[in-house]
């Protein structure tokens, strides 16, 4: 079974974190699945994705070659991912359900701590995936750097 590692964002947003998790996921020998909250939020995040620093091959969910995408960017409404992920990383309060969680290596909730609502969403992951016996980290940017909190 996988585990969940939550992110806290209180000083940066999940553009800039996104490349640093995709890589190391990718350096893992990972495909991910990126979930965001619609097309328009995930078209703004490829453009991000292509445009940094490093190069991240990825491609947005409904192309003609979605299976060989090592990253699959994927809101809600397509169909479900077709890259085989081994890491799902969900932005905006987007649902990842327990069974999905435990069947990939690692899951990632990137939430964003300046807004309530989504820290309450994240919350509501967090109780939903480790009552299904999902393992989960929190993460927070809070002191300045990344760190792990009990």
């Amino acid at each position: 079974m996988g585990n969940a590692l939550f992110y806290h964002l209180t000083r940066s947003n999940a553009a800039s974190l996104l490349p640093q998790l995709i890589g190391k996921a990718m350096g893992a020998g990972w495909r991910v699945e990126l979930r965001g909250p619609d097309r328009a939020r995930l078209e703004g995040l490829d453009e991000a994705l292509w445009m940094g620093d490093g190069f991240l091959p990825h491609g947005l969910a409904g192309g003609a070659h979605d299976v060989r995408q090592p990253v699959l960017l994927r809101d809600p409404a397509a169909l479900a991912a077709a890259n085989n992920p081994d890491c799902i990383m969900a932005i905006d309060g987007v649902e990842v359900g327990a069974e999905e969680a435990g069947a990939v290596a690692r899951t990632c909730i990137i939430f964003d701590g300046n807004d309530q609502a989504a820290v309450e969403r994240a919350r509501d992951q967090w109780r939903a995936l480790t009552g299904a016996g999902v393992e989960a980290e929190y993460w927070s940017e809070a002191g300045g750097r990344w760190e792990k909190k009990r």
